[in-house]
């Protein structure tokens, strides 16, 4: 992606501003991160950005500056964070998933906000269309409440007699409701009872598992969720404990020890975002930049986890599978 590309107009006239010209002012454009999980969570992501927008000219303590907010998952933290990375008067603020979003765009309605992931913006008010944002905010958008079907499908491929799935709803996120509702449709849809556990706090996550076997689940479901991001290892260690098999929303719950995941490459929108950072950098305003939607879908599967559940994976899922850790 070349800079003379990210030419914009304002008011009619074209503007650009040269990389060199912020080289020589003593304050850099600041660039806000706000996320709800951790910053080691977040590490491989914050990474793309990084290294994206070095690919587009900017260099860190010369042209640009970062500065970091991160909730460690814990949802309620976010209002203040926002609050008071807003204060710092940033060019733009980079934030995800939704929840992170909602936050900063309560507290700003004239900062730029890049979404660099989070569901139904338009839904949740952020953006008044895909196509023309209208407001501060523009970005990714990752449609995560849409995944369960999917998800249960690629689940009754490997498992074609599963009968009875489990999934995790995590109360806090304003999302927990449109994603239950399509993962009861879809359970429904399948002929397969579902067994929900609403979330709360990270203790809940050992009974969520008891309650889980002694209600005899076959399979869980975990839907794309920034707290469940951050305890991605726990609920691997407590799935392989339980010896039920789970499927994701992130491919890094698998890399962590999760035998599957279905969603959105998150690493890969970070990337992305890199991109509307550097438009906006130059002029381009948030309201006339389009929401971008997942250009792919994936699926991996950890062979090591399966086998450690005594599980064999069809040729035809691993056949379809973007990557396989074996």
């Amino acid at each position: 992606m070349r800079r003379r590309e990210f030419m914009t107009v304002v008011g009619g006239a074209a503007t650009f501003i040269p990389l060199s010209a912020w080289a020589q002012q003593s304050q850099p454009p600041l660039i806000g991160v706000l996320n709800a999980a951790s910053a080691e969570t977040m590490a491989s992501s914050i990474e793309a950005l990084r290294a994206a927008l070095s690919r587009l000219g900017y260099v860190e303590g010369r042209n640009i500056r970062f500065e970091f907010r991160y909730a460690d998952g814990f949802l309620d933290r976010l209002p203040a964070l926002a609050e008071e990375l807003v204060q710092l008067n940033p060019r733009v603020i980079v934030s995800g998933p939704l929840p992170a979003s909602l936050a900063v765009r309560k507290v700003t309605a004239t900062i730029p906000i890049v979404m660099s992931t989070g569901a139904d913006p338009v839904g949740f008010g952020l953006v008044q269309s895909l196509s023309h944002p209208g407001g501060n905010v523009t970005g990714l958008s990752n449609f995560a409440e849409e995944l369960a079907s999917k998800q249960i499908d690629v689940i009754r491929e490997l498992l074609p007699h599963v009968a009875r799935v489990a999934a995790l709803v995590n109360v806090a996120n304003p999302l927990h409701l449109p994603q239950l509702r399509e993962t009861q449709a879809a359970a429904a849809k399948a002929s397969l009872a579902l067994v929900q556990f609403e979330f709360r706090v990270p203790a809940d996550l050992a009974r969520a598992f008891a309650e889980f076997v002694s209600a005899k689940a076959e399979a869980l479901l975990v839907p794309p969720d920034i707290t469940f991001g951050t305890h991605r290892v726990r609920i691997a260690e407590l799935a392989a404990e339980a010896r039920l098999p789970a499927i994701y929303g992130d491919r890094r719950a698998v890399e962590s020890g999760g035998l599957l995941s279905y969603g959105p490459n998150v690493v890969e929108n970070y990337r992305r975002s890199a991109a509307y950072v550097d438009k906006i950098l130059r002029g381009a305003k948030p309201a006339d930049l389009p929401v971008e939607q997942p250009t792919k879908i994936e699926l991996v599967i950890n062979l090591k986890t399966a086998k450690a559940l005594g599980l064999t994976v069809p040729q035809t899922l691993l056949n379809r599978a973007d990557e396989v850790i074996e």
